[in-house]
């Protein structure tokens, strides 16, 4: 079914912008990634 998997599709997407990409006003302007990312060098 071609509209369950765009679908699948489109959610795999949001999900990828949603922890990897968005910029969060709470992490400093920075994206969930960025942030675990700064986070993991000033911890080691």
């Amino acid at each position: 079914m071609i509209i369950f998997y765009q679908l699948e599709q489109a959610i795999q997407n949001y999900m990828i912008f949603y922890n990897n990409e968005r910029i969060k006003s709470k992490l400093k302007g920075l994206s969930p990634k960025n942030f675990r990312k700064q986070t993991f060098e000033i911890l080691y």
